[in-house]
């Protein structure tokens, strides 16, 4: 499918609910909020920070709030779509036009607004920064210091990756036929998955 390039194309892909999300579209455009298009969706943000989105779905739309945690949601609107892995994400889910009510949609946006303004918001988590190497590859480096020496030149990033593919084999014999085939990579200092970011 390609891909969605404005709102009005996004709208006009979702014509069985084109005419509710016309009347979401007019509400938001009310605030100070600037559209745009993000994975293909309406996204709305401020200042570049993402605040509010519209969804469209077979059997439902509606309106996406990115740190929607935050919001008092007084009148029990809101919805966590995927209950204990989505952290701030929630939505205001409607089946059809009659179900929006204009004054609360407003009111939620603006206080949305107000809730990026105070820069409430939930970071997302950062991986540890360490890098675990495995055992069997630690073995190999007593032996071999060219690879060791090699391997301490690679950003963390690569480092990581060469860490999590030795020590995601469930075998020894996996994981020791891993080190062999990665060597030579590491020893030109490669990253474990640079040949694909090149295509």
């Amino acid at each position: 499918m390609a891909k969605v390039t404005s709102v009005d194309e996004y709208i006009e892909r979702n014509s069985h609910f084109g005419e509710a999300l016309e009347l979401l579209r007019s509400i938001i455009s009310k605030t100070e909020l600037e559209e745009t298009i993000k994975w293909s969706a309406p996204v709305y943000a401020l200042d570049g920070k993402n605040v509010v989105g519209l969804g469209a779905f077979k059997n439902h739309f509606g309106v996406w709030f990115f740190n929607g945690v935050f919001l008092k949601d007084e009148q029990n609107l809101l919805i966590n779509a995927q209950e204990n892995k989505t952290k701030a994400l929630r939505q205001m889910r409607f089946k059809s036009i009659d179900d929006i009510n204009e004054s609360a949609v407003l009111s939620y946006v603006k206080e949305a607004i107000e809730n990026q303004r105070l820069g409430k918001e939930i970071k997302p988590e950062r991986k540890s920064k360490t890098v675990e190497v495995p055992d069997e590859l630690k073995a190999v480096f007593k032996s071999d210091t060219a690879l060791q020496n090699a391997f301490k030149a690679l950003t963390p990033g690569k480092q990581r990756e060469y860490c999590e593919h030795v020590s995601s084999a469930k075998r020894e014999a996996t994981k020791l036929s891993r080190i062999e085939k990665i060597t030579p990579m590491i020893l030109q200092g490669l990253g474990l998955y640079d040949k694909y970011k090149n295509c």
